[in-house]
């Protein structure tokens, strides 16, 4: 590569890269300046690219006239899609099922905690937690209000599969 051209890419870099430090309204005058057309789009990021990837085509050569050809051959022969695809009807019925935490118990389980002295007893439910009759829909939950903290439910409750002693 000779210096000339070392110096063209280094000077088309610096003119990218200032492309950033420009306002919309510089972007899209240089947007027609390059492209000979208004741009429809407000967009910082896209005009950037625009820009950029125009700058670089004229520094460095566009695609070939073979290239074009092969493009527009592929785009005719390409399958287009004139409507959105029909949405398949699910095979189960009913509202969707939700994910169950591994670490939890099943429901009907009755989990304990000694806390300050007390004995805490929390009841799995198949949606949520009671505790002092009343429904939590988590063991965070639980254990924040317990505690007035934020804690994590299974670290609280000693549900955690790093902190589970095997005896």
């Amino acid at each position: 590569m000779d210096a000339r051209n070392q110096q063209q890419k280094t000077s088309n870099f610096f003119d990218i890269d200032a492309l950033r430090g420009q306002t919309v309204a510089q972007l899209k005058a240089k947007y027609h300046e390059l492209f000979g057309d208004e741009s429809r789009s407000n967009h910082k990021q896209f005009l950037i690219r625009r820009v950029a990837w125009r700058l670089q085509a004229i520094a460095e050569g566009d695609l070939s006239e073979r290239a074009r050809q092969r493009a527009l051959t592929l785009a005719q022969d390409a399958d287009l899609r004139l409507t959105a695809p029909r949405s398949q009807p699910s095979a189960t019925t009913g509202p969707p099922r939700r994910y169950r935490d591994s670490r939890l118990p099943s429901p009907g389980t009755v989990l304990t905690r000694n806390f300050q002295g007390k004995t805490l007893t929390v009841h799995v439910l198949k949606e949520g937690f009671r505790y002092e009759d009343r429904v939590y829909r988590s063991l965070s939950a639980v254990a924040r209000q317990i505690t007035g903290t934020q804690w994590n439910g299974f670290l609280f409750f000693g549900r955690h599969s790093i902190f589970r002693r095997r005896h």
